[in-house]
């Protein structure tokens, strides 16, 4: 091949050359530190500041509903760890879903070890849950919700506002993890009804190490970073001025390509699917084939090896994967495969391939003769299998 093709933006995106180019000055030439009061400390806050009313703004919200984190991750711990401690004493009841990041899962986990209950709600066969199963698992304990908005492994779209109606009549915080869809779709916490939403800078086009979550006003959480008080005293530590400049300018350019990108992934997705569908056929779409991500393909090909495919790919120049890359490097097969009935022989016939703004038709056409030489040589290799 004359060039590789990158085929896991769920995992990663590159950065921008112009996030690149608005984060350099603040390396060099405005590096003071925000909380600083000279005139170098207060031309970074400038900055901070004008990229916080710009989050604010691009999801509907208020400036200081926006606190500024070091990514998806450490928003998603801050919500569920946070809400839980602030909650405590009303009760110790969480509910999520089976299919959450593990930066939700493993929280929640960790917080079973203080005398906490988790439910974790079931998802059809589409990986899409059922608004009245969130209902029927609240208790007078529940103090806390917590749905992804879009799954990472197979892209199916929750329905956030009809769950956040039935958290308001009862009075329960409600928080959603928008990692994979800040910046792919328009996300509105008006129209989503949510009090807390995770969002990552490194899944649009910025760098990594950055990432906000949205508190609103009046929600009840407890930091779980302390030391210099910055972010109102909800997140102690020096703020990264250089990746807050990054996630502003990838913010900016992602609501500038909000009204046409979406529509041109989803047409070189269902092409993809379909050519696959053809040649080598004998497959299997995971996810809900509408309701989900525009860039997002998680296929099995029965009677093949995902983890061969996927080598076999690499090889060819080809990126991919088989699900979650934060959890890739042994945590074992797909839970959230798992969660939507797939059997383990299914499961491990799976890759991801996610699209992004530099794909083009060309790059899926030739990708597409690969994916299928390679299931054919797997299924020659392994017909009983």
């Amino acid at each position: 091949m004359d060039r590789k093709i990158y085929l896991d933006h769920a995992a990663t995106t590159p950065v921008d050359p112009r996030v690149a180019e608005a984060m350099m000055p603040f390396f060099t030439e405005c590096f003071g530190n925000p909380s600083s009061q000279h005139s170098f400390g207060r031309d970074a806050k400038e900055t901070v500041e004008s990229v916080r009313g710009q989050i604010a703004l691009l999801i509907n919200a208020d400036p200081d509903e926006i606190v500024f984190t070091s990514g998806g991750t450490e928003s998603d711990n801050f919500a569920i760890k946070g809400s839980a401690f602030a909650n405590m004493n009303r009760g110790r009841h969480i509910i999520t879903t089976a299919i959450e990041h593990h930066a939700v899962l493993d929280p929640c986990s960790f917080l079973e070890r203080f005398g906490f209950e988790t439910t974790y709600i079931p998802v059809n066969s589409n990986g899409i849950i059922d608004p009245a199963d969130i209902e029927n698992a609240i208790t007078d304990r529940t103090i806390l919700v917590s749905v992804m908005h879009a799954n990472n492994e197979m892209g199916s779209i929750q329905p956030i506002s009809e769950i956040s109606s039935i958290t308001k009549k009862r009075g329960i915080p409600f928080h959603t993890d928008a990692v994979q869809t800040f910046g792919h779709i328009p996300v509105d916490v008006k129209q989503l009804g949510v009090d807390m939403l995770s969002i990552s800078g490194h899944k649009i086009y910025g760098p990594k190490g950055i990432g906000v979550i949205y508190i609103k006003k009046g929600t009840k959480i407890t930091p779980f970073m302390h030391g210099g008080g910055q972010e109102r005293g909800l997140r102690s530590s020096t703020l990264n001025v250089p990746g807050i400049a990054g996630l502003g300018k990838a913010a900016e350019i992602a609501a500038s390509l909000i009204d046409t990108e979406p529509g041109r992934q989803i047409a070189l997705r269902d092409y993809f699917i379909k050519i696959l569908a053809e040649n080598p056929g004998d497959l299997k779409l995971n996810g809900h084939p509408v309701q989900r991500l525009p860039n997002n393909i998680n296929i099995s090909f029965n009677n093949t090896d995902g983890e061969y495919l996927m080598a076999g790919m690499d090889i060819a120049g080809i990126a991919c994967s088989t699900g979650s890359a934060c959890s890739s490097g042994g945590s074992g097969p797909s839970h959230v495969l798992h969660a939507m009935g797939l059997s383990d022989r299914m499961v491990g016939c799976s890759i991801r391939l996610t699209i992004g703004r530099s794909t083009t038709s060309k790059e899926i056409d030739t990708a597409a003769e690969i994916i299928a030489a390679l299931v054919k040589k797997a299924r020659a290799m392994t017909p009983n299998f």
